[in-house]
């Protein structure tokens, strides 16, 4: 490989174009593959590592290195949250408080835990303790956002030159983990335990895999689910503002989860003595472009992995991530599932806790509906899991960080 590698940039269309083609290949090797069904691994997670391992060696191999215009990647993410938000039940939202309340204390205790955990690793190998942050709550809960955001804090405060690469790196890592820790970990949850499946058909994402494919879909149910999802995304932009405007920073696709909610609630209380056009045949319209940008999503995500950005770290990072990895998966096992109620409901949000503490919002949502379409529905799980990760723990996490950086 040269010392300059030669950039092949690939615009937005054609990666767009690139990863419904990987997301293809997914489906196709998810269908053949037993195993990968068995433990509920997601589907856009194997099209997505396939053509990141390619990137990779186009890299070490030919001196090529591929970069993705993925600015489509976000607009999906948008799609997909008010879709669940359309598809919340008030009802459903206020009999989840405890298990949203639990699940928070939850994942705040997390974020202390996975922060003295990467200090002091950092110090065990002779680093800045601080500089473990990197690899503790500000890339693995916080993603790349908030390692971007906290990025030139640790470069020109604490002199932690390498604090973007060390982070970017964690992230990348812990969304690795992330993405196939879900599955395996519901599965062990569901034996161990002896818990049966929901047998709710009725999904959030998707269709489940044993399902009758012979529903039909009707041109006027997808074009209606199109409809309201651009009104949400309308109002949910229009809610950002308004919120940035009074000093309150949410991230975009939680302002269009509420205004889901907002638009879907509404609408149902007022057609709940009419004929209900939206329930009959919207729902599976929006269930399908639901499923459609959730995968994609992931798979455009994981297509914009860089995996030679872990050069240079990776002794640091295979002690202090496989910690971090191992720590996640001993909470869920321990203290997740026992204290979210020991049922079905639990196992879903166990599913996702992993994505919480390790990867993102859309990595949590992708675990969990894989869960699903193998062992049926979780509405709680689809309401709480997102606002905890979306919301609340954001605020949560720059509290603690910026606690830990004082000291």
């Amino acid at each position: 490989m040269p010392s300059t590698p030669i950039v092949i940039q690939i615009e937005g269309f054609v990666a767009f174009t690139i990863a419904i083609l990987l997301l293809f290949v997914g489906k196709a090797i998810t269908q053949r593959s037993s195993l990968l069904r068995q433990y509920s691994i997601p589907e856009p997670v194997i099209g997505g590592f396939v053509c990141a391992a390619t990137v990779a060696v186009l890299y070490y191999g030919f001196g090529r290195q591929v970069m993705f215009d993925l600015e489509a990647r976000d607009a999906l993410l948008l799609y997909f949250f008010a879709g669940i938000g359309l598809r919340a039940d008030i009802a459903t939202l206020i009999k989840g408080g405890r298990p949203l309340f639990v699940l928070l204390i939850l994942a705040s205790s997390f974020i202390v835990l996975q922060n003295l955990l990467g200090m002091g690793v950092a110090g065990a190998f002779g680093m800045d303790p601080k500089a473990g942050l990197l690899s503790g709550s500000i890339s693995l809960t916080g993603g790349v956002g908030t390692t971007l955001a906290w990025a030139p804090t640790f470069v020109e405060e604490l002199g932690i030159a390498n604090a973007m690469e060390l982070g970017v790196a964690s992230n990348t890592v812990g969304l690795i983990a992330a993405c196939v820790i879900g599955g395996p970990i519901a599965r062990y949850l569901m034996q161990r335990h002896k818990i049966q499946p929901s047998g709710d058909a009725d999904l959030d994402i998707g269709v489940r895999h044993d399902a009758d494919h012979t529903t039909t879909l009707s041109y006027y149910g997808v074009l209606w689910a199109w409809l309201w999802l651009n009104v949400c995304l309308i109002l949910g932009y229009s809610l950002n503002e308004s919120l940035e405007e009074a000093g309150v920073k949410l991230p975009m696709f939680v302002s269009c989860l509420i205004a889901g909610i907002v638009v879907g609630n509404l609408g149902r209380w007022l057609g709940r003595n009419r004929e209900r056009r939206w329930e009959a045949e919207g729902q599976q319209g929006l269930a399908l472009i639901s499923d459609i940008c959730l995968g994609m999503f992931l798979t455009m995500a994981l297509m914009g992995l860089q995996l030679w950005e872990l050069e240079g770290l990776l002794a640091y990072l295979s002690v202090a991530m496989g910690l971090q990895i191992t720590l996640s998966i001993l909470f869920t096992l321990f203290l997740v599932y026992r204290l979210m109620g020991r049922d079905y409901d639990a196992v879903v949000v166990s599913a996702g806790f992993g994505g919480i503490t390790l990867g993102s919002t859309a990595t949590a949502i992708v675990n969990m509906t894989a869960v699903t379409q193998q062992y049926g529905a979780s509405h709680q799980a689809f309401i709480i899991v997102p606002l905890v990760c979306g919301f609340f723990i954001d605020i949560v996490n720059a509290l603690v960080i910026g606690f830990f950086v004082g000291l």
